[in-house]
């Protein structure tokens, strides 16, 4: 089984038990710009080679949460979408 298909078979069932407003608020969920402010100063030292071990660290752990963030944004606007088509 995939990294992919099991972080599906997690979060699918998550998803299935947002109400309409819950999955809106998940959809129009933003990070912080203090920590986007972070994440591009990190992203910038990484290009350039100059990430100690902390800050790889701290980036990737960064990185993991906002792709998870985004895979569960989007989730939540198909659970949207389809509750509106079906609806």
């Amino acid at each position: 089984m995939s990294d992919r298909s099991l972080l599906n078979d997690i979060l699918d069932p998550l998803t299935d038990c947002l109400d309409a407003t819950s999955a809106q608020r998940v959809a129009e969920f933003g990070i912080d710009p203090a920590v986007r402010e972070r994440v591009n100063s990190l992203a910038e030292k990484a290009n350039e080679g100059l990430l100690s071990d902390g800050d790889r660290a701290e980036y990737e752990e960064l990185v993991n949460a906002t792709d998870f963030i985004a895979i569960l944004k989007a989730k939540a606007q198909r659970r949207l979408a389809s509750s509106t088509c079906s609806g």
